[in-house]
């Protein structure tokens, strides 16, 4: 009898043990399937090498990739992060793996930078997804690897963030000096074919873009088409004055729009907003240099024009060709309306003023009798100093702006020793308010009845 009592406290104490070394054993090697864990949730990429030889692999590094993580590294799909390096798998590896997963995060990490070639990142993903860009992404610099629309492609996202500390370079410098000395660009309707966008939206719902720099264009810097819903918010555009055509923020069939609190300095125009705008607010924005905030060029090839509801309000136009600008091709067809201009300080501007129904940007264009009407703008305590004229405002003969206001306009020429020119208004009719300076800014006249129902039919043609 003791013997067997014996026997089986004998065997109850050698089950405890087992249990206890399995129990032990059991979590460490769950613990130790690196491959697994980066999956995250069975997508991960079966071409990618994970080695991590210049990546970090501190415990604390791989925990952030358990399944349910929502934060992807970049490093961690085997970006170099040297610059050199080509890291676009790894940038498209961590954007399929993050798309997947609600309100996730694609980290660039600051001190690295990352070289990436032309990109399309593209939905549907989960909602709330951000791009935090902290480091610096970077565009090749060599021409055959930039014959595209676009650097930066981003399609069909809803509710998506691009913000961050870092910069997203595009090294436009050999595209600017190469298109300039030889003329070797085949422009379409989309742009350059030689120089890309660096960041284009399109068919984007709820966008935002904030804290980021970026610089050097080889053409636009930001472009949102076909699109609903963005804000913008303190980023910060560079390029120099003599960049051709580097667009800071391009507008194109997108509506719902705020931009604020920014910093632009580019070679054309610090704001663009085309064809297919409505409800944009502009407001607290600084630009210099560049070619001022214009609606257009509108009508190019006999095109239709529909641009409405457009408010700028407490900006600053610095070493600019204009200030505030409304421009139109002859022989586009539609209508411009509901413009708002107001507290806008312009310092060292060409024409601080203008509306220009005889744009072309070549030597000569073909005279034509259509245009698109231009309607309801108002210009609101416009202040500061000029280096050519204070307004140009040269309208259609058959088709002349209505119901243009100014009010509380004071510029000065910022070189007293010359002679500036007076204000000019060509078939411009509207009224005038408080204080103006120079005197010659009040050359508007009153509308006739007439002139009022022939803009109202071509307002029609947009609404």
């Amino acid at each position: 009898m003791r013997d067997r009592n014996h026997l089986l406290v004998s065997h109850v104490l050698l089950w405890l043990a087992i249990s206890t070394i399995l129990s032990t054993v059991s979590p460490m090697r769950s613990h130790l399937k690196p491959r697994e864990v980066l999956r995250h949730g069975g997508h991960d990429d079966p071409g990618l090498d994970h080695s991590y030889s210049s990546s970090p692999s501190t415990a604390d590094q791989h925990a952030s990739y358990m399944p349910h993580s929502k934060k992807f590294n970049i490093l961690f799909f085997g970006a170099t992060g040297d610059g050199a390096a080509d890291d676009s798998k790894a940038f498209k590896a961590a954007w399929k793996a993050a798309c997947l997963v609600p309100r996730s995060t694609i980290e660039l990490p600051s001190q690295f930078k990352f070289l990436v070639r032309p990109i399309t990142l593209q939905g549907p993903c989960m909602p709330h997804l951000v791009l935090q860009i902290d480091g610096t992404l970077v565009a090749p610099s060599s021409v055959a690897k930039s014959n595209l629309y676009q650097w930066i492609n981003i399609k069909w996202l809803h509710d998506f963030t691009i913000q961050g500390s870092g910069t997203v370079d595009g090294q436009g410098s050999v595209l600017w000096n190469i298109s300039e000395s030889h003329h070797t660009e085949k422009e379409t309707k989309y742009g350059s074919s030689m120089r890309p966008t660096v960041i284009r939206f399109y068919k984007c719902y709820n966008v935002t873009v904030r804290n980021i720099r970026i610089t050097n264009s080889p053409l636009c810097h930001l472009k949102f088409d076909s699109s609903q819903g963005v804000k913008v918010k303190n980023i910060t555009i560079s390029s120099p004055k003599d960049s051709p055509n580097t667009d800071g923020i391009h507008l194109q069939n997108t509506r719902d729009v705020e931009i604020k609190q920014s910093d632009i300095g580019c070679g054309d125009d610090c704001v663009s907003i085309q064809t297919g705008c409505s409800n944009v607010h502009i407001h607290h924005l600084r630009c210099s240099p560049g070619h001022g905030i214009s609606v257009g060029g509108l009508g190019k090839g006999s095109s239709l024009a529909c641009v409405s509801n457009i408010s700028v309000n407490s900006v600053t136009v610095r070493n600019a060709l204009s200030g505030v600008r409304i421009k139109t091709w002859q022989g586009g067809v539609g209508s411009v309306r509901n413009v708002s201009f107001s507290n806008v300080q312009v310092v060292d501007v060409d024409v601080p003023i203008v509306i220009d129904q005889y744009y072309c940007n070549r030597r000569s264009c073909r005279n034509r009798t259509d245009a698109v009407a231009i309607s309801e703008v108002t210009y609101k305590k416009i202040s500061g100093t000029y280096r050519f004229q204070p307004m140009n405002l040269a309208c259609s003969d058959e088709m002349p702006c209505t119901g243009v206001a100014l009010r509380d306009i004071e510029l000065s020429p910022a070189n007293e020793t010359r002679v500036p020119r007076e204000a000019f208004c060509w078939k411009s009719y509207g009224e005038s308010q408080g204080l103006l300076h120079p005197l010659s800014l009040g050359c508007l006249q009153r509308p006739t009845k007439l002139l009022k129902a022939q803009m109202k039919s071509h307002n029609d043609t947009c609404y």
